[in-house]
């Protein structure tokens, strides 16, 4: 499971970076997104039933096995959210990860009639599998999987296998010849009061700005579902708010992952280490861009474009307070990771895994910080939860 898990995977990285290269090369693709997001919610509508729900319904059938995910999650969720990103969408990848990390676990469970507590464990672990192989990060994976299932599923025996599935996926995403992101930080820590100053800033204006992101994020999808019920003209709607922040805008540095740099200047997520960029609030308008398509219905998830406000968010910050660029942008991307998902030691694993083991105690003191002082249900609401679901 976790190899089929790990190439899938790779291939979805593969096509993720092609069709980003492709809008770049086609400028005109971005004025038919209004017109892709009717389509895929409409598809949605029509074929998707239980696959619509997305992580939450994974979520579900691990904590409360009933009708079991769909065999179309997987195949629904990679095409959607190449076609968000082909045409602009401002969606993430970690949405997609789960989704074919579980849809894949649950056809491997389905297949080999395996008892309902297996289930849960071999669903759980291609969660983990499918984050560990689209971020390049098997421990974080692992754990991600049981801390952000934890509050009703607290059986440790799942560590083991969600570390080896993630392990494992991983390591087949690389050898299928899959790339990662590398980032690098440099600044040198010498522990005084202005550094604890920096982490206590970064982590409560990222408390800050992923509380604001998570209610707006379930109150838009409610007023919306409630204003245009037909979720086809909901997208339609968000595609063409795109546009208009695009035309408000002038530049098109918004859309997509924001991993890849269109033109030289562009604000990207790498560039946010690097020093001060053209726009202070480039993390104000990367929330816009992506409010408005993670709420209509658009599909690929809210992470990436997470961790793109965070690092932006720490680059303002450096630019305001004179600190270094690299440091503040890696505790602002695990920071708001923190406490978006509500997944404090997963997020601590994730920097340590991108950004090495020296800022270990940075980064686990900004990720504590934020969740600690953050009062959202998270963006992974958990079936007990009122909170509606993240698209």
């Amino acid at each position: 499971m976790a190899a089929a898990v790990g190439a899938a995977s790779a291939f979805f990285l593969w096509s993720l970076d092609a069709v980003t290269r492709l809008r770049f090369a086609h400028p005109w693709l971005l004025w038919l997104l209004p017109s892709a997001g009717f389509a895929i919610a409409s598809i949605y509508q029509k074929i998707g039933r239980a696959a619509n729900g997305g992580n939450q319904h994974i979520f579900r059938e691990i904590h409360q096995p009933t009708s079991g995910v769909p065999r179309r999650m997987a195949p629904l969720i990679f095409l959607s959210t190449l076609a968000s990103h082909l045409f602009g969408a401002s969606v993430g990848r970690e949405g997609t990860a789960l989704q074919i990390g579980g849809g894949i676990a649950a056809a491997f469970a389905r297949n080999f009639h395996t008892k309902p507590e297996t289930v849960r464990t071999i669903l759980m672990s291609g969660v983990a599998a499918g984050f560990g192989g689209v971020f390049g990060a098997p421990i974080a994976g692992a754990i991600f999987a049981l801390e952000v299932l934890g509050k009703n599923h607290r059986k440790l025996t799942a560590l083991i296998p969600c570390l080896l599935a993630s392990s494992l996926a991983h390591l087949t995403c690389l050898a299928c010849g899959a790339k990662h992101l590398h980032y690098t930080v440099s600044a040198t820590l010498h522990w005084d009061l202005k550094l604890l100053g920096i982490i206590a800033l970064v982590a409560f204006a990222a408390s800050a700005v992923a509380d604001a992101f998570v209610l707006a994020s379930h109150t838009l999808t409610r007023q919306l579902t409630r204003l245009l019920p037909h979720p086809g003209w909901r997208a339609f709607a968000g595609g063409s708010l795109v546009i208009a922040l695009v035309l408000l805008m002038g530049n098109r540095d918004y859309l997509g992952l924001g991993i890849l740099a269109e033109h030289p200047s562009a604000a990207t997520l790498p560039a946010f280490f690097h020093g001060p960029t053209a726009s202070p609030i480039a993390w104000l308008w990367k929330t816009l861009f992506t409010l408005a398509v993670v709420t209509t219905g658009f599909k690929g998830g809210e992470v990436t474009p997470l961790l793109f406000i965070g690092a932006a968010l720490g680059n303002t910050i450096a630019t305001t307070f004179g600190a270094p660029f690299d440091l503040t942008a890696a505790l602002g991307m695990v920071a708001i990771f923190a406490a978006a998902t509500r997944t404090p030691i997963a997020s601590t694993l994730l920097g340590i895994e991108f950004f090495g083991l020296a800022l270990t105690i940075p980064l686990a003191l900004a990720c504590l910080t934020a969740w600690s002082l953050s009062r959202s249900a998270g963006l992974y609401a958990l079936p007990n939860n009122p909170s509606p679901p993240a698209s």
